[in-house]
């Protein structure tokens, strides 16, 4: 059964939607001072409204993604499900895992609480 798909409650496939979460998701990143810093090199994914800031990703071998949660109630997690991985801990709003990509491929991955319902999912490729 197909789940409608309203605005702000599943991951954008409009555009403009997708572009104005994003730069919500980053506003509020920028007000966090509770983060320790990142690695020199690290990519930062911002999690805001069942989206993914950025997805798709195209990253280099050996780097870092920040996984973040700028939520203010709503928990998430990152799960490598098609490659057979773990699901990270959920991230409350402020918590962030990461994962380095030290092989070149094709990432898909999704929040393990939302990606049904709320199609909350994400892609990163990894180049040489």
């Amino acid at each position: 059964m197909a789940v409608p798909v309203f605005a702000g409650t599943a991951q954008a496939t409009d555009p403009a939607e997708r572009e104005a979460i994003c730069a919500n998701a980053q506003a509020r990143f920028d007000t966090m001072t509770e983060l320790p810093p990142e690695a020199p090199g690290t990519v930062r994914v911002l999690m805001l409204k069942y989206t993914f800031c950025p997805s798709p990703l195209t990253v280099a071998k050996g780097t870092t993604v920040r996984f973040i949660n700028v939520e203010k109630r709503t928990s998430h997690s990152v799960w490598f499900k098609d490659a057979g991985r773990e699901e990270s801990p959920r991230l409350f709003p402020i918590e962030f895992w990461e994962e380095t990509f030290d092989t070149p491929g094709k990432y898909p991955y999704l929040c393990g609480p939302h990606w049904e319902r709320n199609d909350m999912r994400g892609f990163i490729e990894v180049t040489e």
